[in-house]
């Protein structure tokens, strides 16, 4: 494993952590507002803690997902290829997700900006957007270097070792 997977890999791990860490407080933040509105205290706010947790769950878990292969991905064709052929093919396909999570990463890095310049908070608890989509801009940054580390890989598939 080179340094760049090895990398990735921790910080996949870390953010997945993250990711479950935020299912688990969506659904305890959600039974407890359910059993509290039954007395008639209901948690202000529990939808936009859902939301922005949701947002985290979703985000953070990318990463990891890359690193499992666990997306959608059409390989039974491909896997009856020579492996020269298979690593060009796998090598067009991580350029072209290289390339979409930079644009990710680097949008939502100017996005976020935009929130924080203009101070935009959300309704009823006054939470800042722009840490969320901060976070959302660094999961798709290690995405990268998952996605880089695979075209490092799948290289050496088309020109040996």
């Amino acid at each position: 494993m080179n340094p760049l997977e090895k990398i990735s890999h921790t910080m996949a791990s870390r953010l997945y952590w993250v990711a479950g860490s935020a299912i688990v407080a969506m659904m305890l933040l959600t039974c407890t507002d359910v059993v509290l509105r039954y007395f008639r205290k209901p948690i202000p706010g529990t939808y936009e803690l859902v939301c922005f947790l949701g947002a985290v769950a979703v985000a953070f878990a990318m990463a990891h997902t890359s690193v499992e292969k666990g997306h959608v991905a059409v390989s039974f064709v491909v896997s009856l290829l020579p492996q020269r052929i298979q690593g060009l093919i796998e090598s067009i396909t991580t350029s072209f997700g290289l390339i979409f999570f930079v644009l990710i990463a680097w949008q939502s890095v100017i996005y976020a900006n935009d929130l924080r310049l203009s101070g935009e908070v959300s309704l009823t608890l006054g939470l800042p957007f722009y840490p969320f989509v901060y976070g959302i801009s660094f999961s798709a940054a290690i995405v990268c270097l998952i996605l880089l580390s695979n075209l490092f890989n799948n290289l050496l598939k088309i020109f040996g070792k």
